[in-house]
């Protein structure tokens, strides 16, 4: 174990590159570490490596996300959703809550939805072609979930800006970008949102996931207010990076579409190397419900202990050449959506909207160009992007390309 470690809870350690080396060195020693009361009013444990991650939150793992989920929380802190919302909720309450969300964010409604995303993301790439050099941090990435997530909780179109301008103060709320409003005061501030929704539904019920909750006999109104949070934090939050991180990881191979419109079957391979290569999801935090062993040592019940999910997915053990952007990586046992059974529910939807992008992108795309440096959010929850620039080259039209055809007639 190091002697002396920075607070990894420290939202400033995660704007630059250099996470990355020391994710690296963690996880290769398969360090378990320390951090002393900061972020963590208690300090907590992380661990790092692709088999520590993976076992922390295996199904049979003597730990408990119902203290909360993210650094801050602990035994003697706890979140006060929990047992309430999805994410924090164990045992038999958190089988019936999947229960009743499942359905809406699984694969069959991924399937379901495939027209309603593909137009949205052929909206947002149209407007993006048109401008010509973009900021997808703020403009494609945000919106391509948003609109999906959304239309599943059954939030009408002209509600969804302010709802995602919601999530960014939520997540992003240590940032100096959304410092006009801090996370706890957004999440209220969606929690009243969905107070209303919920209340026109009781009136007049509909086909979507807020209906569903509130017809549902065994949950309270404050039970139904927190899940539809969860459902639209993290069906936004981690996606939205995921699809900024996919023209990110595309500009480092030059001829990255080139080679997908060869073989587009190497479309779902590419997906999930998108996942494990932007890592949305930084940490997870687990609390020990028992005397347990991590990476050789024996932590009493009460522990908490955060895995690094983007550290277990650069781990150079699992993955070659971890920190290059592989298109044709296999096989790829990423971490990206958790492990166990708090494994994302919205794995499928993030699936279905990248596969979507890359679709697109084939079709009307040259090549994809990153024109300045990232500039990443200031978080220790989310790996996100607060700026990424790129200039999209347009696949040339038949009127291109009768010109170019002239010319060189002459």
């Amino acid at each position: 174990m190091s002697a002396a470690v920075p607070d990894l809870g420290n939202p400033d350690l995660y704007r630059s590159d250099a996470r990355f080396a020391m994710w690296r060195d963690y996880a290769v020693a398969d360090e378990l570490v320390w951090s002393e009361p900061g972020s963590s009013p208690h300090g907590f444990w992380s661990v790092f490596s692709h088999e520590a991650c993976r076992g922390v939150l295996a199904p049979s793992a003597p730990f408990t996300s119902e203290y909360g989920m993210m650094i801050g929380f602990d035994a003697e802190t706890p979140d006060h959703a929990g047992g309430r919302m999805l994410v924090v909720t164990d045992g038999e309450h958190h089988t019936h809550l999947r229960r009743l969300i499942t359905p809406f964010l699984s694969r069959t409604n991924a399937t379901t939805l495939d027209r309603f995303i593909d137009t949205e993301v052929r909206k947002c790439l149209a407007e993006a072609l048109a401008a010509g050099r973009v900021d997808v941090a703020m403009t494609v990435g945000p919106r391509l979930p948003a609109a999906v997530v959304c239309e599943i909780l059954g939030v009408p179109p002209e509600d969804r800006e302010r709802l995602v301008e919601l999530t960014n103060h939520a997540f992003g709320g240590s940032d100096g970008t959304f410092d006009k409003m801090s996370p706890s005061e957004a999440h209220s501030e969606i929690l009243m949102y969905f107070y209303e929704l919920v209340e026109r539904r009781r009136s007049a019920p509909g086909d979507d996931l807020v209906s569903t909750l509130v017809s549902d006999g065994g949950l309270s109104v404050r039970d139904v207010l927190f899940n539809c949070d969860n459902v639209l934090i993290g069906g936004n939050e981690t996606t939205r990076h995921s699809i900024t991180g996919c023209f990110h990881a595309l500009s480092t191979v030059p001829d990255a579409l080139d080679r997908l419109r060869a073989d587009p079957t190497r479309i779902r391979t590419v997906v999930e190397e998108v996942i494990r290569w932007t890592s949305p999801a930084m940490h997870v935090l687990r609390v020990a419900t028992e005397k347990v062993e991590v990476c050789g040592r024996t932590l009493p019940a009460g522990s908490p202990v955060a895995a690094w999910l983007p550290a277990a997915n650069r781990d150079e053990r699992v993955f070659q050449e971890p920190q290059r952007f592989l298109m044709d990586r296999q096989p790829n046992k990423h971490l990206g959506f958790g492990n166990g059974p708090h494994h994302c529910l919205g794995a499928a939807l993030a699936r279905a909207g990248l596969t979507a992008l890359l679709r697109a992108l084939v079709e009307q795309v040259r090549s994809v160009t990153v024109t300045g440096p990232p500039e990443w959010l200031r978080s220790n929850l989310t790996q996100g992007y607060l700026h990424l620039p790129v200039e999209l080259e347009p696949m040339p039209t038949a009127a291109d390309l009768e010109v170019t055809a002239r010319q060189g007639r002459r």
